[in-house]
């Protein structure tokens, strides 16, 4: 009796799972700039590879260039599944335009997680104000999958001696693949302080300015998709910094990035998700239209059994990407597992989905005259960046084997 009292009572208080109204507005809102500021450039972003200033501008306006800077800071407030809701909605508008709040969050978590109050107030407010935007730099070309091989340094300069808070750190290496280069003006850069102590103790993290002298960038690269992110290697060259731009202790930046990855896997989960609702409300609406032997289409079942797994399968990556989102906000035990599931099984999803819109729509889907082929070419990059999708399921494989997950 007691236990169905309980059961009674929980399902009376959570008859079913819902977006509160809070955060059905902001997806409304998104929606709407995203519908008129963002959506309408998004073939020409494609075709000329130019940065899509006019998403960001509309994107920084509304506040949702990185609505996740807590308040303090200048910023929205915005909890994780907000967040999501943002980049999903703008990744279903255009990839590249949603990579705007996903690096702002992926290179400020850092500071909000490790960081001191200093760098905090110096560095969040100008990003959560619209005036600048802040990448991540892990990468390096020898150093991928395996980010604890990155071979950027940074030591103590030897001028003014012991590397303590006011002294100086000088950075040398190379950083690729970093999202964003060239258009952020602040950058969080992994470097090896200690090469004897490896990842555990060996890595910190540090804030570099695009201004700072002997920091330049490569060409951009030539990409299969989101062609308005530029993507370019970052070049440090006897760059001197403060030592007060150090995130968190000596020695803690490995794990501080391991750390901002359980989180940010949730918001390419999310980017994925919104390009394959994108493909799949594209492909449903020509599949209304479109007349074959006397009649829509979208009346044969064969192209109905199509549709229905499309929209079943972004389904099922929406309600893992906001439970992962959930998670995340909470901080729980299982994220790392969750984090890694959603952006697996999300960006997965968004290849198939946009693949199958492709098509939907047959020899039409295969030309630059219709959105899905863009779609499906940006997809692609999510099962691959933030740790490709063969990293992400050794990942959830070792929570499983270690008991981490969750039962609920």
């Amino acid at each position: 009796m007691l236990l169905a009292r309980r059961i009674h009572r929980m399902s009376a208080e959570y008859p079913m799972f819902a977006l509160s109204e809070e955060h059905q507005a902001i997806r409304e809102a998104v929606r709407s700039v995203c519908d008129a500021k963002v959506a309408p450039n998004a073939a020409e972003v494609d075709a000329s590879g130019e940065f899509p200033q006019a998403a960001y501008d509309a994107l920084a306006g509304a506040d949702f260039a990185a609505p996740h800077i807590p308040e303090e800071y200048g910023g929205a407030g915005a909890d994780a599944l907000a967040t999501v809701l943002v980049i999903e909605e703008v990744a279903r508008a255009d990839a590249s335009a949603s990579l705007i709040p996903a690096v702002n969050k992926l290179g400020t978590l850092p500071l909000i997680l490790a960081g001191s109050e200093e760098l905090k107030r110096k560095y969040l407010a100008p990003v959560a104000a619209g005036e600048a935007m802040f990448s991540y730099c892990l990468s390096e070309p020898e150093a991928g999958s395996d980010a604890a091989a990155m071979r950027t340094r940074a030591v103590k300069d030897p001028s003014t001696g012991s590397g303590q808070r006011g002294d100086h750190w000088v950075l040398n290496g190379v950083k690729r693949w970093i999202t964003n280069a060239g258009v952020s003006d602040y950058y969080t850069v992994f470097a090896v302080t200690d090469p004897e102590k490896g990842a555990r103790g060996g890595i910190s993290a540090f804030v570099v300015e695009k201004s700072d002298e002997g920091v330049s960038f490569g060409a951009p690269e030539k990409k299969l998709g989101i062609k308005g992110s530029p993507t370019r290697e970052v070049y440090f060259d006897n760059v001197r910094i403060p030592a007060d731009r150090m995130i968190g202790e000596e020695g803690t930046g490995f794990g501080t990035a391991m750390r901002v990855l359980d989180h940010t896997r949730v918001t390419i989960a999310a980017q994925a998700v919104g390009i394959a609702q994108g493909a799949l409300d594209y492909a449903l609406d020509y599949a209304k239209e479109r007349r074959q032997f006397g009649k829509p289409i979208a009346d044969f079942q064969g192209l109905q059994f199509m549709l229905a797994d499309m929209g079943m399968k972004v389904e099922a990556a929406r309600q893992l990407t906001y439970a992962a989102a959930g998670r995340s906000e909470r901080g729980d035990e299982d994220l790392t597992f969750f984090g890694a599931a959603a952006k697996a099984f999300a960006s997965d999803t968004a290849m198939q989905v946009a693949t199958d819109a492709v098509q939907v729509l047959g020899g039409y889907g295969y030309t630059q005259d219709y959105p899905v082929e863009r779609m499906m070419r940006d997809a692609k990059i999510t099962q691959i960046y933030e740790g490709t999708n063969q990293v992400q399921r050794i990942v959830m494989a070792r929570q499983l084997l270690a008991g981490v997950q969750s039962e609920l």
